[in-house]
């Protein structure tokens, strides 16, 4: 698993995102407040990204996340706490397949 690094989005906005190939294995990324993972699929199919979701609601388990990103779009994703592996202390992604997709994390001014 490949970890993508937060940019911080400075008051003014980025002059310029940096995006990150997404892996094959699978990618962490960090989460809470003001964290989005944007993900850009600039494949001529849709892909689909799964974000793990660790925790339990009295014992049962919480549903994983599933985001489909069409052909030649960008997604946008909260990154919230609740998607926080307790063992890696980041979320946990994994695609369908990663031809043309793309990702990046902004850590938004709050």
């Amino acid at each position: 698993m490949a970890i993508i690094a937060a940019q911080d989005a400075p008051v003014p906005g980025l002059d310029a995102i940096v995006w990150t190939p997404a892996s094959a294995g699978g990618d962490e990324a960090p989460t809470g407040t003001g964290m989005v993972l944007l993900v850009r699929n600039d494949d001529a199919s849709a892909h689909t990204l799964t974000v793990a979701t660790p925790g339990t609601v009295r014992g049962i388990p919480v549903e994983d996340v599933t985001v489909t990103i069409p052909a030649g779009e960008v997604a946008v994703v909260p990154m919230a706490s609740v998607y926080r592996d307790p063992t890696i202390r980041r979320a946990a992604l994994s695609w369908d397949a990663v031809t043309a997709v793309e990702v990046a994390v902004l850590n938004l001014p709050r």
